[in-house]
């Protein structure tokens, strides 16, 4: 089980990328789909595998609580010996990406801006991502971060 400061992250990155209220209104974000909003939410109820459900509008297959996309879900699948695409997968594909990062010393010792700064290639809502996506501001990454528990450096 995933604890402290780095489920602290996750939760942030979950505010991030689905926000809170669409959190409130799925399974915390394992079942939302690319282009959900609150009020018209596009779930997905089959955790065997990735989705791969690509939405036109949003030119993306994007799920989960962290969207991850599907072209990598076979390499991830493998490498991690995830048995599906289920919550705890779902985690430990997350944590993978940070690890990826070199973010997880920045995270254990609280230094949330060097973590946001060295994952923003892997999620399009952190601040300075540069995708062309809404961009979260850094504030509000923080104050999520805190509300889930993480500690501040």
């Amino acid at each position: 089980m995933i604890k402290g400061n780095r489920k602290a992250f996750l939760d942030m990155i979950a505010y991030s990328e689905i926000g809170p209220a669409l959190l409130s209104v799925s399974d915390n974000g394992y079942n939302v789909l690319v282009g959900s909003t609150p009020e018209h939410p596009l779930l997905f109820d089959n955790y065997s595998q990735h989705p791969r459900i690509h939405n036109d509008a949003e030119d993306s297959d994007a799920a989960g609580r962290y969207q991850f996309m599907g072209r990598y879900w076979l390499t991830y699948k493998a490498q991690l010996s995830l048995p599906d695409f289920g919550p705890d997968s779902q985690d430990e594909w997350a944590m993978q990406l940070i690890r990826e990062c070199h973010a997880l010393a920045a995270i254990d010792a609280g230094d949330l801006q060097t973590a946001v700064h060295l994952c923003r290639s892997r999620w399009a809502s952190f601040p300075e991502a540069g995708y062309g996506q809404h961009e979260q501001q850094f504030a509000a990454l923080q104050a999520a971060y805190t509300a889930a528990g993480g500690t501040l450096a």
